[in-house]
């Protein structure tokens, strides 16, 4: 099947994807440590309910924390073993979440779920759901919610561009797992009823666009390099043309977004029996000492992650938990390892600034680059003013969070930082009905 060139958007920004650290490192298997921390909380939505007690022995594939409500995900352990404690924990990125801990006996037994007796696209729902698995991308949508739309969809894009720097699990898994992927793309066809699949891939990743060009039944689209060509709008208007308007959501124009190591998931529950126990992530940046693609157990320490990985060297200015665009800086090295969790990024003083922001200058950069063609300086001044009214007639609810303002902005404003907090206080100001 013969590739074909994506649409160009005319805004977004172009930056050293620093992928050269790890782009041709195989994924390796990181054995699961003494002690992991599993989160209730890896998803969109409520958290899980435990169903296990501190002292009960637990396999692997074996559910510890039942889905609660529409809007939820069932949770699995990630090794064999004995559950120490169910304690509230605030990791390193500022969230109070509950986990449980459980002691790796190191037996690895493990439970499968049974085999399938049908391939309906109810079934394939249902199997998603009981599998707990969520976008993969960084999202953490429910998947068997979004493969559920309350009208009919006519296309499924598959989001294979991995625009962040550093990142290269999806280009690894699209290298290693191409058959894998395929059927799992496949599956979700079929559960949605659609006939038409796109996958659009950066131009970047010239041997993942040859490895998908040799299967019939999907579009493959060459996307120019440039971030963030991935967002869910931006890659839907690249691949089928179709525009996504303000407030709307992919339903709306017919189209559904899935993330390649989701695909994964989904063929894993379908055809192996298996839960979501593990993801692949990127561990690179200058400052560790040996960059990896590792496919790692849910809730393994971020500290046993590092120790890997060589350790950090001396330069190191900040950790950054996701791609260093839009992931979440760390405080500390508390944090464990998720379902959405897609890399953990060690940058140096020479990657990175740890200036002190300075007052804005009025450039408007920000604005100039931003994708969604937002003024991301109002929406700072209004959400450092208590002016979320404010902060919302700019648009602070349409920003994608993608860090194109702040990366830009030669006064180092925390732009991205500001409008999360406008668009958490505008949520909350609706929650109580003001």
């Amino acid at each position: 099947m013969s590739i074909r060139k994506g649409k160009n958007y005319p805004y977004g920004i172009h930056i050293p994807d620093m992928k050269y650290l790890c782009a041709s490192s195989p994924i390796e298997v990181m054995p699961a440590p003494n002690k992991l921390f599993i989160s209730l909380s890896q998803h969109i939505g409520a958290p899980a309910i435990p169903v296990v007690a501190p002292g009960d022995e637990v396999k692997k594939g074996q559910i510890i924390g039942k889905e609660s409500g529409a809007i939820s995900a069932n949770i699995y352990s990630s090794v064999s073993g004995k559950v120490l404690s169910i304690e509230e924990i605030v990791n390193g990125v500022g969230q109070k979440q509950k986990y449980i801990v459980i002691e790796n006996d190191f037996k690895n037994e493990e439970v499968l779920f049974p085999d399938m007796k049908d391939f309906e696209a109810q079934s394939i729902i249902d199997r998603i759901r009981l599998a707990g698995i969520v976008g993969l991308g960084g999202a953490g949508f429910p998947t068997a919610v979004k493969l559920s739309p309350k009208s009919p969809l006519e296309i499924l894009v598959i989001n294979g561009a991995e625009c962040e720097p550093y990142l290269n699990c999806d280009n690894r898994l699209m290298l290693e797992r191409t058959d894998d992927i395929f059927k799992g793309i496949n599956y979700v066809a079929k559960a949605l009823n659609v006939k038409r699949i796109i996958i659009g891939i950066e131009k970047n990743k010239p041997e993942a666009l040859e490895a998908f060009s040799k299967y019939e039944g999907f579009e493959v689209v060459a996307l120019k390099k440039q971030y963030p060509v991935g967002s869910e709008k931006h890659l839907i208007y690249c691949t089928t043309g179709r525009k996504v308007p303000v407030g709307k959501m992919p339903f709306d124009v017919g189209c559904c977004v899935q993330n390649i190591k989701t695909m994964i998931a989904c063929y894993e529950a379908i055809e192996l029996n298996k839960p979501l126990t593990e993801i692949v992530m990127t561990v690179s940046g200058l400052g560790i000492n040996s960059p990896k693609n590792l496919k790692v157990a849910i809730g393994t320490p971020f500290e046993d992650i590092i120790k890997y990985c060589g350790g950090l060297k001396e330069n190191t200015v900040k950790l950054v938990c996701g791609g260093p665009m839009m992931g979440k800086a760390l405080a500390n090295t508390v944090k464990f390892a998720s379902k959405t969790d897609s890399g953990l990024i060690a940058l140096s003083g020479e990657e990175c600034s740890v200036a002190q922001p300075s007052n804005c200058i009025n450039c408007a950069r920000c604005a100039n680059n931003c994708p969604m063609r937002l003024m991301p300086m109002y929406i700072e001044s209004c959400a450092l003013a208590g002016d979320f009214v404010g902060a919302e007639k700019y648009g602070a609810m349409n920003c994608i969070e993608c860090g194109s303002c702040a990366y830009n902005c030669p006064a180092k404003r925390a732009l991205v930082e500001s409008i999360r907090f406008a668009k958490a206080k505008i949520k909350e100001a609706k929650q109580n009905g003001k």
